[in-house]
């Protein structure tokens, strides 16, 4: 499939998958017959609702239909109830139909580590980071963010976090007690950012190696579901601190957007802080640099135990 035949086929499955989401109902339509052949909106419906013919919307949807509006694709965001990532994933699809998209040189995927960053990462002794590329490449990490994801940066497996969650899957479910949840959003951001850099070649490769290798990733792939890098929250279950939950926020560092500084910020005074710096007291010695590619293997590792409630709240 070339770069243009792609571009459509992610338009269409973006578009049809949003509409199976919306029933007339949702939208003010009459439910009418009862040997509907889709779970949602038909293409006439949406073209109704957003004011355009019908003809129209279908080569639109197909890919075929060059260029629309601004004002086309808010009206169509509007009835298939686009959330804000939703909308930007659906214009990055469009632009990539553009006739000009083709001739245009997109920025490569920034996988080098700053100067500012390495001294950043260096600096932040108290709080766990990791700085992830858009492939979700563990591009870099602080002594606190390796003793926390020590499991995931073993050095017999990729410093990937997407590869981690569905090919080394029962290792990630028992790290992460919400596998099914981080593994939705895992799959959500790396198909947002496919419309973002639809040439990456090492996005393509990573989702072509998870789609043949974990029926689970295929599976949320075929969602098409998008996301964007938000502030939240992560349950982690660690073989030295046992199971805790942590906030934390994304920062983008790159102009570009795709790099994020992961880093978790655990309230002052709360049982969740006082169980990262016991984690720190652990791991006082600092052996590496923040580059994941001289990650001593021996860092992290203590005899497996769950601090109890109690130790954490000291």
């Amino acid at each position: 499939m070339d770069d243009k035949a792609a571009a459509r086929a992610a338009v269409r499955e973006f578009l049809s998958t949003r509409r199976d989401r919306v029933t007339p109902t949702d939208v003010g339509l009459p439910a009418t017959g009862s040997r509907r052949r889709v779970k949602g909106l038909r293409r006439e419906e949406v073209a109704l609702l957003a004011e355009v013919s019908p003809e129209y919307y279908i080569r639109l949807e197909r890919g075929s239909a060059a260029n629309p509006s601004p004002s086309v694709i808010a009206a169509i965001a509007t009835v298939l109830r686009l959330d804000d990532d939703e909308r930007s994933h659906l214009g990055h699809l469009f632009a990539a139909l553009a006739p000009a998209a083709g001739r245009r040189r997109r920025s490569a995927v920034k996988d080098t580590v700053t100067p500012g960053i390495r001294v950043l990462l260096e600096s932040l002794d108290h709080l766990p980071a990791v700085l992830f590329n858009s492939r979700l490449d563990v591009l870099a990490v602080n002594d606190l963010g390796r003793a926390l994801y020590a499991t995931m940066l073993a050095p017999e497996r990729p410093a990937n976090a997407a590869r981690f969650m569905f090919l080394h899957e029962d290792v990630a479910r028992e790290m992460f007690p919400l596998w099914e949840h981080i593994a939705d959003d895992t799959v959500a951001v790396l198909r947002s950012e496919a419309g973002r850099h639809p040439d990456d070649p090492g996005l393509v490769a990573l989702v072509g190696q998870l789609s043949t290798r974990s029926q689970e990733f295929r599976t949320r792939w075929a969602a098409n579901d998008v996301k964007t890098h938000k502030a939240g929250a992560k349950v982690f279950r660690h073989p030295l601190l046992g199971q805790l939950t942590l906030p934390f926020e994304n920062l983008a560092v790159s102009t570009a957007g795709d790099q994020v500084l992961t880093v978790f910020t655990p309230q002052p005074g709360s049982a969740e802080h006082d169980a990262i710096s016991l984690l720190a007291s652990w791991n006082a010695t600092p052996t590496t640099t923040a580059d994941t590619g001289t990650i001593n293997p021996e860092v992290g590792k203590q005899p497996n135990r769950d601090v109890s409630t109690s130790e954490k709240q000291r």
